[in-house]
């Protein structure tokens, strides 16, 4: 399988999925810790923020249309 067609499979089984609950509201600053959260990677498998910490850098890349054609 190609690596396009991964893609769209992966973005197909996260639109499957119910939606999920409205996050906690945070009053963050900048310079934070930013609290641990648990996503599914790009492989579909889980993981979570705290994997990380104190272990390497971490971006977070968030793209809100991504895959909608908006």
């Amino acid at each position: 399988m190609n690596k396009l067609a991964l893609m769209m499979s992966l973005s197909g089984l996260l639109l499957a999925q119910a939606p999920a609950p409205a996050p906690p509201k945070t009053h963050l600053k900048v310079g934070d810790m930013a609290p641990d959260f648990k996503l599914p990677s790009t492989l579909g498998k889980p993981v979570t923020l705290s994997e990380y910490r104190g272990k390497q850098m971490v971006v977070v890349a968030f793209f809100p249309a991504a895959f909608t054609g908006g």
